[in-house]
């Protein structure tokens, strides 16, 4: 009996899977951002099946199919799913580092808080542990929820040196010759990640960096397997050596100083990416600086109990007022605008992440949408920004299925309240959130802007 009653629930759970596969649905009325820097469709229409768009344009142009359930979107923006390609998850656990936060259930859930925020795909670059391959696998595999995750497995540093946060040994790969960096790509392709991580810099100067013939080394091994490759930089002139020896993206900004037109035009010649990780230099004093950032509803659901205490207490403010690197950092952002700037008027290929997940200051879900106002603050276009966080991410990571809202691409779009292209903080007004055709609640929105 008992048997029977599983079996039955068993073709109950499949027919009901079925039926939301076949089920078509009609978006119609919003304004439409479609990721491709076209300019937006006053009025809309998509046609979602399944996971995946089958129609999408001006309402006057696409045929609604007869039957379809239709959802009302007049007066409401939307666009593509956010697409991090620069973030990090389980290594943060109650508000710390943890070498031992690497698990299904830590990583799980933080793949649920970037989809909850509109984030509907993230990089993971780097510093993950072989589980988050059968994570990945199976999500895939089953299209299970959360964010969808890609991978740049463990990652290649150096011994004694970046990155400077406690992970378990198997969680970042530091040889001591080019051999053995030879033979970690090697075993990293094994595993098949969609992009390998360096980390190349010196960290302001507190750990050694990493010999240009190791990451040059590494970077050919990788290609040879069809791994594209991203580094971890601050130096101009890492970054200029990493781009003649193929690097297929930057990870970070340049921030030591402006960059040259060498270095434009090298980064345009190989189609190298640049992603700016504005938020990165001032994640270490913003919130010691600006307590009114708490006050928002958007980060205080995004973070632990403990992560609120500790950024609200004495001890860490009197820590950053009296750390030395805080001036650098304030110096380094500011350069890090002027370079993206720069950059993205000469065209080189933009694109977009945020670094979040890999401390507790960078907030899941939260940075990313900061991250698009502090490009906009740089000098971008609220569309160039938007089309940094999904058309140029999704080409970034080889994702070729999703990025830009047309046919025969994933349905991943959020519904927004307002339109961004007037205000980029409207990113934050989420009504509804599409990963794959299944909708996700928001976990918080933002009070709407004036």
């Amino acid at each position: 009996m008992k048997k029977a009653l599983l079996l039955a629930l068993a073709c109950l759970t499949s027919s009901a899977a079925l039926a939301e596969e076949s089920q078509t649905t009609v978006f119609e009325g919003a304004r439409l951002i479609d990721g491709t820097g076209r300019p937006a469709v006053a009025n809309s229409v998509i046609v979602v099946k399944g996971d995946k768009i089958v129609a999408v344009g001006p309402a006057a142009k696409v045929k609604k199919p007869k039957g379809a359930r239709v959802v009302d979107v007049h007066e409401r923006t939307i666009m593509p799913g956010i697409i991090n390609a620069h973030g990090h998850v389980g290594l943060v656990v109650n508000g710390k580092n943890s070498a031992e936060g690497y698990t299904r259930e830590n990583v799980e859930s933080q793949l649920a808080q970037y989809e909850q925020y509109g984030v509907t795909s993230v990089m993971a670059l780097g510093l993950n542990r072989d589980l988050g391959y059968e994570v990945r696998d199976q999500q895939r595999k089953t299209k299970g929820p959360g964010a969808s995750l890609f991978l740049a497995g463990r990652g290649i540093g150096v011994p004694d040196a970046a990155p400077p946060v406690p992970v378990a040994p198997d969680q970042v790969y530091r040889p001591k010759t080019v051999a053995e960096a030879v033979k970690d790509v090697r075993e990293v392709a094994t595993h098949k990640p969609d992009m390998l991580k360096l980390w190349v810099d010196d960290i302001y100067g507190k750990f050694p960096k990493m010999d240009p013939a190791m990451y040059k080394a590494a970077i050919a091994e990788a290609h040879k397997h069809k791994i594209p490759v991203a580094a971890h930089v601050f130096y101009l002139a890492d970054a200029k050596g990493l781009v003649a020896d193929g690097i297929d993206a930057l990870a970070h900004s340049i921030r030591d100083q402006e960059v040259d037109s060498n270095l434009i035009g090298q980064m345009k010649k190989k189609g190298t990416f640049y992603v700016a990780t504005l938020n990165v230099d001032e994640s270490g004093y913003m919130f010691a600086e600006d307590p009114s950032l708490l006050q928002d509803p958007m980060l205080v659901q995004a973070v632990s109990p403990e992560t609120i205490k500790m950024v609200q207490s004495d001890e860490y403010k009197n820590k950053v007022r009296a750390d030395p690197n805080v001036p650098k950092a304030k110096a380094a952002g500011a350069t890090g605008m002027r370079n993206l700037k720069k950059l993205q008027d000469a065209g080189v290929r933009i694109a977009f992440g945020t670094d979040s997940g890999a401390q507790a200051v960078r907030v899941p879900g939260w940075a990313e949408h900061r991250e698009l106002e502090l490009m906009v603050k740089a000098g971008l276009t609220p569309m160039q920004a938007l089309v940094a966080a999904t058309r140029g991410s999704a080409a970034m990571i080889h994702a070729s299925d999703r990025g830009t809202l047309e046919a025969g691409k994933r349905a991943d779009f959020l519904v927004l309240q307002a339109d961004p292209l007037e205000d980029i903080r409207n990113t934050r007004q989420l009504v509804a959130i599409y990963n794959g055709g299944r909708e996700v609640k928001p976990r918080a929105t933002a009070v709407a802007t004036k």
